[in-house]
């Protein structure tokens, strides 16, 4: 019953982490159910056993990779063997690593998603609104930790920062995507950390 169990849990990742990849390259709109299938080798039947529709597979591709990012940001801003600006500079690392070495391409799927669907689903909009609002918890607290120990600026709250911070971000993922190139993202990080977190 465990390896059977066990098989199950494996294709269903197996379909979800493929339909990460294609929605990153494609968009949802422009993501087939049969090509999913046709790259994980998994028959129409068993998919349909996982998932209710091709909505439901996008939800659950949305909350699989929310555990991914989630991950990252335990490993970054969770980090805390670091002050909290090493922990913000430690997830921008990451993150143009991450972008760099896959040729400044696909960038985040919330952010992809955002921009694709928040106009056309609400079911959607209001998931990827909650992922987000956890990641901006989860900034705002590094921030605000980091203006109590002096290291950042407390010319703005913690709130605002991380809006800023998020907000920056996201379009700088855009606008590198479009040129090419990481130099939007170091960009902002010159300017976030060179000027706008410094007290």
């Amino acid at each position: 019953m465990t390896s059977q169990l066990a098989t199950k849990e494996s294709t269903k990742t197996l379909l979800l982490e493929s339909g990460i990849e294609i929605m990153l390259e494609k968009g949802y709109n422009n993501t087939g159910i049969m090509e999913v299938l046709k790259r994980t080798g998994v028959p129409k039947g068993s998919f349909y056993h996982y998932f209710e529709s091709k909505e439901d597979f996008g939800l659950k591709i949305i909350d699989h990779f929310a555990e991914g990012h989630k991950e990252k940001l335990d490993k970054t801003l969770g980090d805390r063997s670091l002050s909290p600006l090493s922990r913000l500079k430690g997830f921008c690392r990451l993150a143009v690593s991450n972008f760099q070495s896959l040729n400044c391409r696909k960038g985040c799927l919330i952010g992809n998603l955002s921009q694709e669907m928040s106009d056309q689903s609400e079911v959607f909009r209001k998931r990827l609104l909650e992922i987000q609002g956890e990641s901006h918890r989860r900034f705002a607290d590094c921030i605000r930790e980091g203006q109590q120990r002096g290291e950042i600026s407390k010319k703005y709250n913690g709130d605002d920062l991380a809006e800023l911070f998020l907000s920056v971000w996201s379009g700088a993922f855009v606008r590198a995507k479009t040129a090419k190139t990481i130099e939007p993202l170091h960009a902002v990080e010159r300017l976030l950390f060179e000027h706008i977190l410094v007290p």
